[in-house]
C-alpha cells in the first residue's frame, strides 16, 4: 500500500497539469450535469414492509379518495375575548376567509367549520378550525395562505396555521460557511502560512463541488431526501479538509527535513496517505452499512455521504499533490506577520517540548488516575441517554413564537391534541362474512379503549370491501399515550379478525412513526455488529494488533454514550438552550441514533488511525512503548487538534441552519468529535497504551502469518528507499 501510494504521489506531483486538468474538467462536467438535471427533492420517506405503510397502500389502491397524497393545513380562527365566532360579523369574516382559501392555487378542498365538514367550532364558540387540502406534497403555500386570511385578521380575529403545507423546503444557507471561515483561520494558525493553509481549503472546495453536483444530478433519476445533499456537504467538506491537512502537514515535514518536492510528496503519501485511505475506508464502511436497516431514506443518505467521503480521499491523494507541485517551495513560505512558518510536527521554536508533548508525558506518567477520572466523567455525561425519547418533532415541539405552535395550542386547548394526529383503522372486509358488522365491531372495540376521544362510524369504499374508522386520540401524535393506543388497537386486531374474518391494520402519522422506530430498534444491533466487526478487521490490518482495535471500539462506545447524553440534555431536557442558538424539541429525531452511530464510528476511527499510526510508526522503528506513545503524540497531536477543531467548526456552522433534523445531527456530530478527539483519542487511548505496554501491539502468531501487511506506517517503504543508492527520480522543485 505505502509503496503504491508513494508512486501515486510522485506521479501526481510530476504530472500536475494533467491531474489538475482532469479534476477541473470533471468539476465543470459534473457541474453542468447538476445544473441541467437537478430535480425536486422530497421530505417524505417510505418504510417498506411495515403494517402502517402496507395499510396506507391498500387504502390508496381501493379507496384513493380517502387517502389524498397532497399536503394540508389547519387554519385556526379565534375571536377576541368576550366574543364568539358564531356572531354575524365574525362568522361572515370566517366564511369569507374560507372562500378565499378555496381560491388558493393547488387547493382541492376546504372544510366548513360551521357545518362540521373537515372543521369544527369549540363548545364556547370562540375558536374554530378548517382543513385545507392541496393536490401537491410541497405547495410552499405559506404566503398564499397568509394573504387569504389577512382580511379576517383585519377584522380583529386571530388566525394561526399548522400542517405540512407550511413546511418550507429546506434550503442551504450561507450561515453554514461560518465553519469554512473558522477552518481557514485554524489552518493559517497551524501552518503560519497563507499558501499552506490554502491547499486543504482549495482541495476541499473542488472535491465538494464535484460531490454536490453529482448528488444534485442524481435527483433526476432518484427520489432523494431534502437533507441528503446537506449531509453529503457536511461530511465531505469536513473530511476533505482534514485529509488534506494530514497529507500537507506530512509533506511540509518531509520538506523541512531537506527532501526535494517529488520525493517529499511520495513519502508523505506513503505514510499519511496510507492513513487517509484506511480512515476513509472505515467511514465508508460505516455509511454504506446503513443499508442493512432497509429504510430507503437512510440508505440514500449513507450512500451519498459515502460518495462524499470517497471523493475526499481521492482528491486528497491526487489533486493535492498536484497543487503542492504548482506552489513548489512557496508552501514553506508565505508566512503572515506575527505568525512564524513552522512544521506542525516539530518541537516549538526554542526546541523545547510543545504543549502536546508535555500533555502526553502527563498522561503517560499517571495513566491509571487519568483513565479512572476521565472514564467516570464520560460515564456521568452518558446518564441522560437513558431517558431518550425518539420521534419526529411536530407542531407541539416548535418554538412558541411560531404560528404552527400557536395553532397547535389553540386546537389542543379547545378540541384536544389528538385532532392534530388522527389514527386510521383500516378494515379489509373482502373476506368477512358481514363487512358492516365487522366494521361496527371495530368501531365499538376501539371506542372502549383508553386514550380514545372519539371513534367515527366506519366509512366504506364503493366496492364495499374496505372500511375506514377514523380515531381521534385524547393526546397528541408524539405522546406516549397515543403510542400505547396504537399498540392496544393492534392487540385487539387479531381477536376481531378471528371473530369476523376481516383483516385489521392501523395507519396514520403516529402509526408510521411507531413502526419506523421499531424497525430502527430491530436493526440497531445487527448494524452495530456489522460496522464494528468490519472496522475491527480493518484496524487489525492497519495496526497489526488485537488490543488497539478493541481499545478503539470501547472508546467509541464511551463517545456515543456521552454524545447521546448531551443530545438528550439539550434537545429533550432543554439544558443550555438559553445559551445556544436553537430551542429544545422535547424529542430526539427517530433515525438520529443509528445514523449518528454510523457516521461517528467512522470519524472516530479517523483520529484513531491518524494518531495511533504515528505511535506505531515510532514503535516499529525501534522506540520503547511509552516513548513511542509520547513521540507519536508529539508528531500527531497538533495536526489532529487542528483537524478536530476544523471538523467541529464545520458541523457547528450547520447547526445554525434552522432545520430541526440538521440542527440535531450537526450538534451531535460536533459534540461527538470534541469528545472523541480530545477526551478519548488524545487522553484515554495514550493512557491505555501506556498501561498495556508491549502487549498493546501484540498479535497472535497465526494471525501475524495470515494477515496481509498493508504497511501503513511506511516501514517497508522506508527500508526500500534507504537501501536504494540512487537519488529519487523526477523534477522536484
Amino acid at each position: 500500500m505505502s509503496t503504491y501510494l508513494y508512486r501515486l504521489g510522485r506521479f501526481a506531483f510530476r504530472r500536475r497539469r494533467i491531474v489538475a486538468a482532469f479534476w477541473l474538467g470533471l468539476l465543470v462536467l459534473v457541474g453542468i450535469a447538476g445544473a441541467t438535471l437537478a430535480d425536486e427533492t422530497t421530505e417524505q420517506f417510505d418504510i417498506p414492509g411495515t403494517e402502517s405503510v402496507e395499510a396506507l397502500s391498500l387504502v390508496q389502491e381501493r379507496f384513493p379518495q380517502a387517502a389524498p397524497e397532497g399536503a394540508s393545513a389547519r387554519v385556526v380562527f379565534a375571536a377576541p375575548q368576550g366574543e364568539t365566532l358564531t356572531g354575524p360579523e365574525n362568522q361572515a369574516a370566517v366564511d369569507a376567509a374560507v372562500n378565499r382559501l378555496a381560491q388558493v392555487p393547488d387547493v382541492i378542498r376546504v372544510g366548513d367549520p360551521f357545518t362540521g365538514e373537515e372543521g369544527a367550532v369549540s363548545e364556547d364558540g370562540r375558536v374554530a378550525y378548517t382543513l385545507v387540502t392541496f393536490d401537491s406534497a410541497l405547495p410552499a403555500a405559506n404566503d398564499l395562505l397568509r394573504e387569504a386570511v389577512a382580511p379576517a385578521e383585519d377584522t380583529g380575529l386571530t388566525v394561526e396555521m399548522a400542517g405540512d403545507a407550511l413546511q418550507e423546503e429546506f434550503e442551504q444557507g450561507a450561515v453554514e460557511l461560518i465553519g469554512l471561515g473558522v477552518a481557514a483561520v485554524v489552518l493559517i494558525i497551524t501552518f503560519g502560512s497563507f499558501v499552506a493553509a490554502g491547499m486543504p481549503l482549495l482541495n476541499a472546495i473542488i472535491g465538494i463541488g464535484v460531490t454536490i453536483s453529482a448528488v444534485t444530478a442524481a435527483t433526476r433519476f432518484l427520489e432523494l431526501s431534502t437533507f441528503t445533499p446537506t449531509l453529503a456537504m457536511m461530511l465531505g467538506l469536513a473530511l476533505a479538509i482534514d485529509y488534506s491537512l494530514f497529507i500537507v502537514s506530512r509533506y511540509r515535514h518531509e520538506r523541512t527535513n531537506g527532501r526535494d518536492g517529488e520525493d517529499a510528496m511520495g513519502r508523505a503519501m506513503g505514510t499519511a496517505g496510507s492513513a487517509v485511505v484506511f480512515a476513509g475506508l472505515t467511514v465508508i464502511i460505516a455509511l454504506i452499512g446503513l443499508a442493512v436497516v432497509r429504510i430507503p431514506l437512510l440508505t440514500e443518505m449513507g450512500i451519498a455521504a459515502a460518495l462524499a467521503v470517497a471523493m475526499s480521499v481521492l482528491i486528497a491523494l491526487t489533486m493535492l499533490p498536484a497543487l503542492c507541485g504548482f506552489v513548489g517551495r512557496r508552501i514553506l513560505g508565505g508566512n503572515l506577520p506575527g505568525l512564524r512558518t513552522r512544521d506542525p510536527e516539530a518541537l516549538n521554536k526554542r526546541g523545547r517540548p510543545g504543549v502536546g508533548t508535555r500533555y502526553a508525558r502527563f498522561v503517560t506518567r499517571r495513566p491509571v488516575p487519568v483513565l479512572l477520572v476521565v472514564g467516570l466523567a464520560m460515564l456521568a455525561l452518558a446518564i441522560p441517554a437513558g431517558d431518550m425519547r425518539l420521534g419526529i418533532p411536530d407542531e407541539s415541539t416548535m418554538d412558541t413564537d411560531t404560528t404552527q405552535r400557536r395553532a397547535y395550542d389553540l386546537i389542543a386547548e379547545n378540541f384536544g391534541a389528538g385532532v392534530m394526529g388522527p389514527l386510521l383503522v383500516v378494515v379489509d372486509a373482502s373476506t368477512a362474512a358481514d363487512p358492516q358488522a365487522a366494521a361496527d365491531q371495530v368501531t365499538a372495540t376501539v371506542s372502549d379503549l383508553d386514550h380514545v376521544a372519539m371513534a367515527a362510524p366506519a366509512m366504506f369504499n364503493e366496492a364495499g370491501d374496505l372500511a375506514l374508522v377514523s380515531v381521534i386520540p385524547t393526546d397528541g401524535p408524539s405522546s406516549e399515550q397515543t403510542e400505547e393506543l396504537v399498540t392496544d388497537i393492534r392487540a385487539e386486531a387479531a381477536e376481531i379478525a378471528d371473530e369476523t374474518g376481516a383483516t385489521i391494520a392501523v395507519t396514520g402519522f403516529t402509526a408510521v412513526i411507531i413502526d419506523f422506530n421499531e424497525k430502527l430498534s430491530d436493526a440497531l444491533l445487527p448494524y452495530l455488529g456489522l460496522v464494528v466487526g468490519l472496522s475491527f478487521i480493518l484496524l487489525m490490518l492497519v495496526f497489526r494488533s488485537v488490543l488497539v482495535p478493541l481499545t478503539a471500539a470501547l472508546g467509541f462506545l464511551l463517545t456515543m454514550g456521552a454524545t447521546f447524553g448531551a443530545v438528550v440534555a439539550v434537545f429533550q431536557w432543554g439544558w443550555l438552550t438559553d445559551l445556544l442558538p436553537f430551542a429544545s424539541t422535547g424529542l430526539i429525531i427517530s433515525f438520529l441514533p443509528i445514523f449518528l452511530i454510523g457516521v461517528v464510528f467512522g470519524l472516530a476511527m479517523d483520529y484513531q488511525v491518524f494518531l495511533v499510526t504515528r505511535m506505531r510508526e515510532e514503535y516499529v522503528h525501534g522506540a520503547e512503548p511509552v516513548p513511542a506513545v509520547v513521540t507519536g503524540f508529539q508528531h500527531g497531536s497538533r495536526v489532529v487538534t487542528a483537524a478536530a477543531i476544523i471538523m467541529i467548526s464545520v458541523f457547528a456552522g450547520f447547526a445554525l441552519s434552522g432545520d430541526d433534523f440538521i440542527i440535531q445531527v450537526a450538534f451531535a456530530l460536533a459534540t461527538a468529535i470534541a469528545l472523541d478527539a480530545f477526551v478519548v483519542r488524545m487522553t484515554l487511548v495514550p493512557a491505555v497504551l501506556t498501561i498495556l505496554g508491549r502487549s498493546g501491539w501484540w498479535l497472535p502468531r497465526w494471525l501475524r502469518r495470515g494477515l496481509p501487511r498493508v504497511d501503513v506506517e511506511g516501514e517497508k517503504l522506508r527500508a526500500a528507499l534507504d537501501e536504494s543508492a540512487r537519488e529519487p527520480v523526477g523534477a522536484g522543485r
